[in-house]
């Protein structure tokens, strides 16, 4: 299981690609479609046209990671197609990942305590 720390960024392309792309493949639709920085250290998820199959892309600061999944029984719970990307919560890319309905997974809005006592 891939677990992002609290403080990375993680963006799903909503828009199904091309699934014989590779590193350089996804990092250039990064670039050009998604209008990110694939060298930024942020997670990027993509999905296949058969809702079965993801693909995932991030820098870990010394070269490009790719990570792919097949659910056997089920399907992904994918947002509505668009031409855009959507970024998730590290609970929801769990969720997601997991093959799990990430739309039900609600961040809680934590303020940090204003002083010490």
């Amino acid at each position: 299981m891939i677990h992002p720390t609290h403080g990375v960024k993680i963006y799903v392309a909503t828009k199904p690609v091309d699934f014989r792309k590779g590193h350089d493949g996804l990092a250039a639709l990064v670039q050009s479609h998604l209008r990110h920085k694939p060298f930024d250290g942020a997670v990027y998820v993509f999905r296949a046209k058969r809702a079965d199959r993801l693909k995932l892309i991030y820098w870990d600061g010394s070269g490009l990671v790719m990570a792919y999944k097949r659910l056997e029984q089920n399907t992904f719970k994918w947002p509505a197609v668009k031409d855009s990307a959507m970024r998730l919560d590290p609970a929801q890319f769990e969720a997601l990942f997991a093959g799990l309905d990430w739309r039900r997974v609600i961040a809680l809005d934590i303020v940090p305590p204003a002083a010490a006592e």
